[in-house]
């Protein structure tokens, strides 16, 4: 399993100070209760990020055109009509995916296209599978345009826990649904806007997978 570009910096530095920890303790106390202790939670603590920050190479096995892919790793927390004032200031139908800190983290492009908006906006922090985050949180928004003139709207939403939205994606870049448009750490979600109509693939509670789930068709 690959480790993802944006947590190669963290975890070195988190494997640094553990085993500084471990060594010092070793020479200090010996190996008694403390010592064993405190190398199961350090070992712990390390694989638990290690796994937060694991890239899975994926491919789309089936032809994506005219298909909308999961963009992340998680749960359909809301599939809803919504209107949405910020961007595309109409009504669309969003679906919405909760990542836990257990799912993978990297975030893909919904559809194959060209970006047409890429755009961050600041905001709060409070839990992301709650309704108001999709407004609230600090979040990162993308639109890519597909060859049929549709515009998809992917926004992705910082959580309680997370504090840094990574967006790769730049306005006029062709993409495709294999490529990643981004990455979110720890705890967040990504919300879906599309036409109203679109043929929805998922239901509510449903476990999706990034760059392998379908979660909706567009119409002609």
């Amino acid at each position: 399993m690959k480790v993802h570009k944006e947590g190669t910096g963290l975890l070195l530095t988190l494997f640094t100070i553990f085993f500084i920890v471990d060594v010092a303790l070793y020479h200090t106390v010996g190996r008694n209760w403390v010592f064993y202790t405190t190398i199961i939670v350090t070992t712990v603590l390390f694989l638990l990020v290690l796994n937060f920050f694991r890239s899975p190479f994926r491919r789309f096995p089936y032809d994506s055109e005219g298909l909308v892919i999961a963009p992340a790793d998680g749960t359909i927390v809301a599939i809803e009509e919504v209107m949405e004032n910020e961007i595309l200031h109409r009504k669309c139908l969003q679906i919405s995916i909760f990542m836990s800190v257990f799912n993978v983290h990297a975030n893909w492009f919904p559809v194959n296209g060209t970006v047409k908006h890429v755009s961050h906006q600041k905001g709060r922090f409070m839990a992301a599978y709650l309704p108001k985050s999709s407004t609230e949180n600090e979040r990162s928004a993308v639109v890519v345009t597909t060859r049929n003139g549709v515009d998809v709207l992917a926004r992705q939403i910082a959580g309680a826990m997370a504090r840094r939205i990574v967006t790769y994606a730049k306005v006029g870049d062709k993409c495709h649904v294999d490529e990643q448009m981004g990455f979110i750490k720890f705890g967040s979600r990504v919300d879906v806007y599309l036409p109203v109509g679109t043929e929805v693939l998922i239901e509510m509670d449903q476990k999706v997978t990034g760059n392998q789930t379908p979660i909706a068709r567009l119409g002609k």
